[in-house]
């Protein structure tokens, strides 16, 4: 593949325990309307029969590049050293138990001819139950500054399919090999933080929801940790205080509004049985013993 060539593309896939979804990646990759591409996967040490698996799915195909680390290093250094590993100059991140739609990257490549000055493109995603059955589309936003609230990525407003251009991603310090999740997180501002980027309003990328996820579900909590160490380091290389930040949304808001309704309602209950003729009555006279903790 020429490394040069405008059209040149890799698509990155770091896998740990998760080959006996990647057939339906790969045939996602098989299906686009463009074909000059290469797939750089690494394997980060599965305890399973991954490596396997991924070598029988993807045969004699000349474009497919399967590597292992020599020991389990997580997804920050995974997805770092696929990077290293890519030719194409534009790349990619696929995660193996997700799929692309087949136009993706047909679309994605011309986004960035139409837009030379962005050094990244990214899309919306359809969120699918663990059998790829669409559930919802979320959608992304265009970050246009880095003193917007879309810049720091609270609601995904970066997200899959997000693709770089790797002679921009050289001019940061590249995907943190520290952090265990939320990885991408940082590369999306280290991004923003040198090149213009560019929102493009397509669905191009279906992301599977499964227990072993390692950003949804019982794992979301420790996504949101690791978000907010990205973002320390953010503001560290930008020397910015987010700590009010930090402290509005410490304390998740939607949980905590949430909660606040629930008292609320309960406070306007034990109020209207407090007015209650019948059960003022029932107290008077010793039926209601439940009255004097209202």
């Amino acid at each position: 593949m020429d490394k040069d060539s405008k059209n040149s593309i890799s698509i990155l896939i770091a896998n740990y325990n998760n080959g006996h979804f990647f057939k339906d990646c790969y045939e996602s990759l098989l299906a686009q309307t463009h074909q000059d591409f290469e797939v750089v996967i690494l394997d980060d040490c599965s305890t399973d029969n991954s490596v396997e698996v991924i070598k029988s799915i993807i045969g004699n195909d000349e474009r497919c590049k399967l590597f292992e680390n020599e020991q389990n290093r997580k997804i920050g250094y995974t997805k770092r050293k696929l990077v290293e590993l890519a030719t194409g100059n534009i790349c990619g991140f696929l995660d193996p138990d997700d799929t692309l739609t087949p136009n993706a990257i047909e679309k994605v490549l011309n986004a960035y001819q139409n837009n030379t000055e962005v050094g990244m493109v990214y899309s919306n995603f359809i969120l699918s139950d663990d059998n790829l059955k669409p559930i919802s589309i979320h959608k992304a936003k265009q970050v246009s500054s880095l003193d917007s609230l879309e810049y720091y990525n609270f609601d995904g407003e970066i997200s899959h399919f997000a693709t770089f251009r790797k002679d921009i991603y050289i001019k940061t310090s590249g995907i943190d090999p520290y952090l265990k999740t939320a990885e991408d997180k940082d590369w999306y501002m280290k991004m923003c933080e040198v090149a213009p980027v560019k929102y493009l309003d397509e669905d191009l990328y279906l992301y599977r929801v499964h227990d072993g996820g390692i950003s949804t579900n019982k794992n979301g909590d420790k996504a949101y940790f690791w978000h907010w160490v990205a973002l320390i380091k953010m503001a560290e290389r930008l020397n910015i205080n987010i700590e009010d930040l930090f402290l509005e949304k410490f304390v998740r808001k939607e949980q905590f509004e949430s909660l606040e309704r629930k008292l609320e309602g309960q406070k306007q209950i034990i109020h209207r049985l407090k007015k209650n003729r019948w059960i003022r009555l029932g107290n008077k006279l010793g039926f209601i013993k439940m009255f004097k903790n209202l």
